[in-house]
Parts: C-alpha cells; structure tokens; sequence
C-alpha cells in the first residue's frame, strides 16, 4: 500500500497552490529586457491572463479501430476510451474492471490512419473485404487465436510497413465512413471546461520496420475535420508528404493541425536526421527545417515502447540516463540496433544537433517541445506502475504476462515485462478546451512525466534572484521575470546570465522528490556540442551535501519489492530554487531544460509479482525512478 497522508498532501497542495496560479497583467519583452508592470487590483487572482491549471491527458491511444490493436485482440472502442479516461470504471477486453486513480483532463484518440476500423470488419468478415485472397486469410487465421494469430498480426504490421496493402482496404467510401464514425463519437464525448476530447490519428510510416510515425492533433470540431480524409502511408511514407497533407488541409478547411513525432527509439537512427533526408537520399535543407519545426513542435519522449530522453551510450556521465532504453532493433526487429544510429533516435542528442544545424540551415528543425503519451493498444490510458494494462490486450495483467512477449520476428522477441507504465502530457493551458489546449502544445509549454502527476514549472529570465523562490505565487514572478517552457532568452545584457526559476510538486499518489536537474545543452566556437546536467536542488540538502563535481549522494531506497510498497519517509514534497548558468558564454547558442527525479518506488513487475504470486525473470527491473521532463527553453545570441 502506497505511504501518504491524504490530509497532509491536500494541505500541502492547498499551500502550494501558487504553483498553478497566475496574477496581475504584467509581460516582459525579453529581447529587449523590459518588464512592463499594468495597474492591478487587491486580489491576486484577478485579471489574470496567463495558464493558471496544469491539464493532464494522453496524445496516443489505440483503440480497436487500430489495425494491429484489434488484430492483437482489443475489443474495446474510442467509446470506452473516452469514458475511462473521464473517471469512470469499464471493463478491458479480458474482463478485468479497470478505473484510473484520478480523471484525465483530455484525450487523444489517435489509431492508425491506414488501414483505420478495417480489421473490424476483417475478424468479423466482412463479405466485400473476403473477396481479397490477404485479407482472407488475415480473417482465418486471427480468429483461430493464439501463437496463430500473433503471427497473423506481425504479418499485418509487416505487410503495412513495406507499403504492401490490399486495395480493398484503401477505398474512399469505406474509409470516409469510418472516419466520420470516429469524429462522431469524439464529438459525443468532448465536453468543455470538464472534459475535452481532441481529434486525432496516427500517420503511420513504417518503411522497412523503421518508426517514423507522426500523431496529427486537430485544433478543431469535427465538421472541419470531416473535411479531409486523414493522411496515409499508402500514399507516402515520406513525412515532408505529411506536412504537405497538413498544409492543404489548413488552406482547403482554415482550421489547424500539428502533429507530434513519435518516441525514436525504434527507428534505427533516422527519426532525426542531420545530413540527409533518409525519406529521400536527398541533403538536408533550409526547406526542410522550416517545415519540420512549423508542423512538428513536439516530440513524444516517454511512452510504453521506452523512454527517448537520453541513451548512457550518448550520455555516460549521466547517473539518470540509463532508464527504461528500448535498443533492440527497428519497430518490427527486422534490423538490429548498432550503437551509430543511437544518436539520431534520442531527445537530448536531437536538440544539441539542432542548434548546429540552425547554424548551416538558418533555423532550428529540432526546437521542440516535449510530451509523454501511452500509445496503449487496449483502449485504456492506464500509466501508473500499480494500474497497468499493457500494451495491447495480450499483456493486460494476468499471470502470465510474466514469461509473456510483446511480439516477435524471425525469433526475435520483446517481453511483456520490457514495457514501460508510461506516461503523460501534461499542458499549462489557460482552459481546458480543444482551442486553448491546441494553443499551449504549440507554444510548447508542456512537459512530459513517465506517469506520476508531478507539477513543474520552469521559467527562465535575466533577473531571478533567491527570493523569488520563497514567493508562495511563484507564477507571478515567473511570467513578470521570464519566459516559461518552449519559450526563448534573447541576446543576453552585458554581464548577465541567465537565471532560472524551476519548481516541483510531487503527485500525492506517487513517490516523493529526489532532485531537480537542469539539463543544458550548447554549441561552442567550433561547432561542436556539448552537454552538462546540473543538481540544482534536492531533498535534504543539508546532510547530502554537492561534491565538488557536481554530484549528490543517492536518496536512499525505501522499497519493499516483496510486498510491491515504499515509505515517504525520504525525499520532499516539494522542491523550488533560482538558479543561474555558470559556465555561461553569451555568444553560445544553448538550451536548458528541467528533470525532476521522484525516489524509487515499486515497478508495475513488483505488482505483479505479489498479485499473481509469480516470479519475475531474473533480468526484470522490479523498481523504477518515475520522472518529469520540461520543455525547453532556449537562448539565441542574437
């Protein structure tokens, strides 16, 4: 049983509450320096202009309308996603009652463009899909159940990946059907202001088993989004295709759309290319990098498939950099991992590439913001370690997923117990709307956690002092000083550097705060780049005293991996501190962005263990370091 104090973690949430808060009418030009302070009221809370609440939701979820999900064995629909995700208790595919903790605030529904409610009808076998001889045989051998239809569905997988789909399944009349079903069902369950659901989908380039998929967010109501077919990988698997599609579909409906890249760990080294576009053979462009960060301002770093912040080989004096890597191969294991492609699937290594190519290309194609999402294929947004339901419907808990396998190719296989409980977005909007929602995903101020609801704030500025770390509306200081994440530090004055205001609560469900880290990332003189994490603050800082490198003593670990629990009784509730860069040189292109790192609690494989009564394999970990990635924020010196 998890150790927390209800009370005392409202009271302190009550106290802390500053963290979501946001008074006056003050702005800051950063380029220039000026604060500009407006006439305001007695009350703190009025006339308030900026994001005053943290909104907790999922871009990724699966549904059975999902190729590969139903084919998997998902019955369950966006219906069923949608109420779950709003509070209430459904039943999974295999039976099991499931209900989050706490209500997301919104959802994403984002199945499979190609392909999208086919397999439907494929298992129920649709008599106008049977006439193909492919999908026939897709039909028999799914329903036969099992190794057989596992089997089946990497041949699915397979077969989408190479581009080689059968042509019944990519007719207009049925695909518009299903789609408008889609948006209908969205509509029925947006509700706004208590909950909102933002339309989706998922652009599904899979070429030669190498990930490059895209999730597209509609900033819009679905009698826009009727409008146009979603994009498809039968069409193209390039992704500047993609942002063709997205800029046509802008101009033909005047609504708006983004899209997110998915977690790169399983594109063998080209989600982010540097030199040349792997789509095309063709170099890299100005084009290019004006397109990609137009259409693309976030990056998915978290999810059940692992975690793509950093890798220890890119990283290997980061205590924190070896967490929950997926480094097999490709997304179908076709091709094998080799450690040069690691450093163009990963977050960190992408943004420090990004300022060297904004250096030759004139702008920046990796200046993005982060979230975490599930991309779940069981319908169900469950992302904490103690309420997992796995990746598609064969890992939902059960004794067996102990010894079970996510998939397989050529005798490859990846386990049930190498999935991640992960994770969230988490987006400082000012309601919660589809509009204001869309707003604040692209202006980047989001941040990703691998499943706790941790809240984070992070501003950076030229003039933060001490003191404003002991203001107990830290928000007000932090919009009148700064800039928050996603945001951008101009031209510094003369002998400044930049100051930084980060804060942390912790989730009263989860474990509590070990440290916050500041990641910084620069290019120096000679177009080389470098990378720095700094402990800004931690917990009990006065026994775990800083060395003079830098590092902080270990937490401690309280977990008590038999009985799946963990005491409180180390760490703090919250953490917040100014700090300023010191090794700052104004004329360096750098980002800074913040990790707060919780103490170790149970891994969803300790619930198991106990609940089920069965031994783990040896190589599962059994205890985790949940944690929280911030957006960005960088400085241009000029």
């Amino acid at each position: 049983m998890k150790k927390f104090s209800f009370f005392l973690s409202i009271a302190f949430v009550f106290q802390f509450s500053g963290f979501a808060q946001q008074v006056g009418e003050m702005t800051m030009d950063m380029k220039k320096g000026e604060t500009i302070h407006k006439k305001r009221g007695y009350s703190p809370y009025a006339g308030r202009n900026f994001p005053t609440q943290v909104y907790w939701g999922d871009t990724h979820l699966h549904t059975s309308n999902s190729l590969d999900a139903r084919a998997f064995g998902t019955t369950l629909g966006p219906e069923e996603a949608y109420r779950l995700a709003r509070g209430e208790e459904i039943t999974a595919t295999h039976g099991e009652k499931v209900k989050l903790s706490r209500p997301l605030d919104w959802l994403v529904v984002a199945d499979h463009s190609d392909g999208m409610g086919a397999m439907n009808e494929i298992i129920k076998g649709n008599p106008d899909l049977m006439r193909d001889p492919t999908v026939k045989d897709w039909n028999e051998r799914v329903n036969q159940g099992g190794k057989t239809a596992l089997m089946a569905t990497m041949d699915v997988i397979n077969s989408f990946a190479l581009g080689d789909i059968p042509e019944i399944l990519l007719d207009e009349d049925f695909s518009q059907t299903i789609w408008n079903r889609y948006i209908d069902i969205a509509e029925e369950y947006n509700d706004p202001g208590t909950f909102t659901t933002i339309i989706g989908y998922e652009w599904t380039s899979t070429e030669n088993g190498n990930n490059l998929h895209r999730n597209v967010l509609y900033r819009d109501g679905g009698n826009i989004a009727k409008r146009m077919l979603p994009y498809t990988t039968s069409e193209s698997f390039n992704p500047e295709d993609l942002w063709k599609w997205m800029e046509r579909y802008e101009e033909k409906t005047g609504g708006d759309v983004l899209a997110l890249a998915h977690n790169g760990n399983l594109s063998n080294g080209i989600m982010f290319p540097v030199e040349v576009n792997p789509a095309t053979g063709k170099p890299l462009d100005g084009a290019y990098a004006k397109n990609r960060i137009k259409w693309e301002p976030l990056y998915e770093i978290t999810q059940i498939k692992g975690d793509g912040e950093t890798h220890p080989f890119l990283s290997p004096n980061d205590e924190f950099g070896d967490y929950e890597n997926w480094d097999i191969g490709n997304l179908n294991l076709s091709v094998l991992k080799e450690d040069d492609m690691l450093q163009y699937e990963y977050a960190r290594e992408a943004l420090k590439n990004g300022l060297k190519m904004e250096e030759t290309l004139g702008t920046n194609p990796y200046k993005f913001g982060v979230v975490g999402s599930t991309d779940s294929h069981t319908s169900l947004a469950t992302a904490e370690e103690e309420n997992f339901f796995g990746k598609h419907s064969g890992n939902e808990p059960s004794p067996e997923r102990s010894t079970g396998i996510v998939g397989e190719f050529e005798g490859r296989k990846i386990f049930d117990w190498q999935l991640v409980a992960s994770g969230y977005a988490a987006v400082w909007a000012t309601e919660n709307t589809r509009e204001a929602l869309f707003d604040a995903m692209a202006r980047k101020e989001v941040y990703a956690t691998t499943g706790p609801r941790i809240m984070v704030r992070f501003w950076g500025g030229w003039e933060f002092n001490e003191g404003d770390a002991k203001n107990r509306l830290p928000a007000e200081v932090g919009y009148s000083k700064g800039v928050p994440m996603g945001g951008d530090l101009y031209n510094a004055p003369s002998g400044k550097a930049p100051t930084f205001l980060v804060g942390a609560l912790k989730d009263p469900y989860s474990g509590n705060l070990d440290r916050i880290q500041i990641v910084k990332g620069w290019l120096d003189s000679d177009g080389k780049t470098h990378e720095k994490v700094y402990n800004v603050v931690w917990s009990d800082m006065k026994s775990r005293k800083m060395s003079k490198n830098g590092q902080v003593p270990d937490v401690g670990n309280t977990v008590d991996v038999k009985n799946a629990s963990w005491a409180n009784t180390i760490g703090s509730a919250e953490l917040i501190t100014v700090w300023k860069d010191p090794d700052f040189d104004p004329a360096q292109r750098a980002f800074y962005y913040a990790r707060v790192i919780e103490i170790p609690t149970p891994r969803w494989t300790a619930y198991d263990a106990k609940r089920f009564g069965v031994q783990m394999p040896k190589e599962s970990e059994m205890t985790t370091t949940e944690r929280a990635y911030t957006s960005p924020i960088w400085y241009n010196p000029e």
